[in-house]
C-alpha cells in the first residue's frame, strides 16, 4: 500500500508515521509539507511543497490512500502572516480542496480527512454529548473552525461528484501529548482556569497516540462518513486542573481573554483568543460510532489518562488529585 500524507512535518504526524511504517501492509509513504521533516525512515520519502501547488496532482498517481492533515492550528509560529486571516483561509481551504480534488481525479480510492471537533454549532441547543450529525456552524470570528467547516461543506460536494471514494473524516477533540501542540499542552497544564458561572461548562481532549491510532484504522476500514474522536467522560476545565493541581487558580474570563489577545497580537505567541470562547460551553463528543465501526480502542479513555499523560513524573509522586 502507498500512502500520501499532507502536514507530514505537523504534531500530530510525528506521532502517526512511526506506527504506520511499522505495518507490514504500508510499504511506501510520501509525505507532504513546507517544512523539512525530520523523520527518516527507508519507506518514507518526503517532499517540501505547499497543498496549493499544482505539483500535489503528479503525487497521486499510484497512490492508495491520502491522510490530510495540512492545516494552521495555532498560527503562532506565522510571524506576521498569522494575522493575515486571507492567507490562512487561502492555505488552509484551497490547500485542502487541491488535495482531495487532485486525489478524486487520479482515482485514489480512500481518502482520510482530519477535521475536528471545531466544526459542531455550540450554541445549537443539544442534550448530552454531540453525535456527528450535528449542525456546523462556527463561533464568531473563530477562524480555525470557519476553514474546517468550509472544507467539510466542500467534501460534501465532492462525495456526490465522486462516490467512487471512500471518504472518512475524523472530527478529534483538543489533542495533547508529548509530541502535541506545545501550547496546547501547556494550557492543559496550566494551573490557572477562567472562572466561568455554575454549571460548569463540560469538555474534554483526546491523546496524539488514540488519534493516531484512528488515522491508521481508518486506512484499511470499510466505513465512510465522520467520527467523532474523545476520551468516554468528561470534565469541567476546573476539574481538568485539579487533576494536576491541588490548587489552581481561577482568573476572571475577561482577564484571561485579554492576557490572551495582548500576546497574540503584540507578542505573536499564544493562539488566537477565538480559541477561548469555546470554553463557555459544553462541548462533549459521542463516540460510539468510532469505536464500533473503525474498531478504535483508545488507550487514553478519561480525561484524567490523558491529562496525566503529559505529567506522569507528577502523577509518579502521587501530587495528581481525582476532580472533586
Amino acid at each position: 500500500m502507498k500512502i500520501l500524507v499532507t502536514g507530514s512535518a505537523s504534531h500530530l504526524a510525528r506521532a502517526l508515521l512511526p506506527r504506520l511504517l511499522n505495518d507490514s501492509r504500508i510499504k511506501r509513504i510520501v509525505g507532504v509539507d513546507l517544512r523539512d521533516a525530520r523523520f527518516r525512515h527507508p519507506h518514507y520519502h518526503h517532499k517540501v511543497l505547499d497543498v496549493r501547488s499544482p505539483d500535489i496532482a503528479g503525487l497521486m498517481k499510484g497512490t492508495d490512500a491520502v491522510v490530510h492533515l495540512a492545516f494552521v492550528v495555532l498560527q503562532s509560529d506565522l510571524g506576521k502572516k498569522r494575522l493575515d486571516r486571507g492567507w490562512i483561509r487561502d492555505s488552509d481551504v484551497r490547500g485542502s480542496q487541491n488535495v482531495f480534488a487532485a486525489a478524486a481525479q487520479h482515482g485514489v480510492p480512500r481518502l482520510v480527512h482530519c477535521s475536528s471537533a471545531a466544526v459542531y454549532d455550540l450554541a445549537h441547543w443539544h442534550k448530552g454529548a454531540i453525535t456527528e450529525s450535528h449542525p456546523r456552524a462556527a463561533l464568531p470570528g473563530f477562524g480555525y473552525a470557519e476553514d474546517k467547516i468550509a472544507v467539510e461543506n466542500w467534501l460534501d460536494e465532492l462525495e456526490q461528484t465522486h462516490p467512487q471514494a471512500r471518504l472518512i473524516r475524523l472530527r478529534p477533540h483538543v489533542i495533547v501529548g508529548p509530541r502535541a501542540q506545545p501550547f496546547l499542552n501547556y494550557l492543559a497544564r496550566s494551573r490557572f482556569y477562567p472562572l466561568l458561572p455554575d454549571p460548569q461548562p463540560l469538555t474534554q481532549c483526546v491523546h496524539e497516540a488514540d488519534v493516531a491510532q484512528a488515522l491508521h484504522l481508518a486506512l484499511f476500514a470499510e466505513a465512510s462518513g465522520a467520527f467523532n474522536l474523545a476520551p468516554a467522560d468528561s470534565l469541567s476545565v476546573r476539574d481538568m486542573r485539579r487533576v494536576l493541581h491541588r490548587r489552581p487558580l481561577a482568573l476572571s474570563y475577561g482577564f484571561m481573554r485579554g492576557l490572551l489577545a495582548f500576546g497574540w497580537r503584540f507578542l505573536g505567541i499564544g493562539t488566537d483568543p477565538a480559541w477561548m470562547e469555546t470554553l463557555r460551553y459544553n462541548l462533549v463528543l459521542h463516540t460510539r460510532r468510532a469505536r464500533k465501526e473503525l474498531g478504535w480502542t483508545p488507550q487514553y479513555d478519561s480525561v484524567k489518562d490523558c491529562l496525566l499523560a503529559l505529567e506522569p513524573q507528577r502523577a509518579a509522586r502521587g501530587r495528581a488529585i481525582d476532580p472533586a
